[in-house]
């Protein structure tokens, strides 16, 4: 049986098509449930229903506890046994993440624990560093700071803008985050002990997927 997927969304909703999608053709041996967005506007709910997916957004003036209700109130009607954050833009509760702890991912846009938070792109750029990438981690009541079970690693190429470097590490993210819920949706990743465990063993560092040579 295909595991029960919801994603929430708060954007564009790349990530998730490429979820979607992936279960679609089988690589990903899930069904896509619900699409949840915190913004009605949220061009990801279109794509989403265009797939197929029922879209589901929040309509509140704020967002905290009333949104998280909502939240859940939708999770528990379908009952999901995977969610994954797929550009979601707000910091979900102790309580909240509690809930669902071991079964709910993220992808973030840097090779964590390395810039947390917003705007990784440009910080990067910044610092001058010479690669960049993206993390899929189990979610954690830290904010990023959940365990890592597979990144990509891009260069960083003379001439990036913020737009181009967050291309080159997007495309990869609608690489590895199929990957890693495959992985989960067969049995082979596990949350254990507050741990990401692959194949039976536990990832004391992530597995790293490496993109440097195909973008140069």
């Amino acid at each position: 049986m295909p595991l029960k997927l919801a994603i929430l969304i708060s954007g564009r909703g790349s990530n998730m098509s490429a979820l979607v999608r992936a279960c679609l053709a089988g690589e990903v041996p899930a069904r896509p449930l619900v699409v949840i967005s915190d913004r009605p506007e949220a061009a990801g709910l279109l794509r989403a229903r265009e797939l197929g997916v029922d879209a589901v957004a929040w309509s509140g003036a704020a967002g905290g506890v009333a949104l998280e209700r909502m939240l859940l109130d939708t999770l528990e009607t379908h009952q999901p046994d995977v969610i994954a954050l797929a550009g979601f833009m707000r910091v979900l509760s102790q309580p909240f993440v509690s809930r669902y702890l071991g079964r709910m991912f993220n992808i973030h846009p840097s090779l964590l624990p390395a810039y947390r938070g917003l705007h990784t792109h440009r910080r990067v750029l910044a610092a001058g560093d010479t690669e960049h990438g993206a993390s899929v981690h189990f979610v954690t009541a830290e904010l990023d700071g959940g365990p890592v079970v597979l990144q990509s690693k891009v260069p960083v190429l003379p001439g990036d803008t913020e737009g181009t470097l967050a291309a080159r590490v997007q495309a990869t993210e609608h690489v590895i985050y199929p990957r890693v819920l495959a992985w989960y949706a067969e049995g082979r990743l596990a949350w254990r002990d507050g741990a990401a465990w692959l194949d039976g063993r536990r990832l004391d560092s992530p597995v790293v997927e490496d993109f440097r040579a195909s973008a140069t």
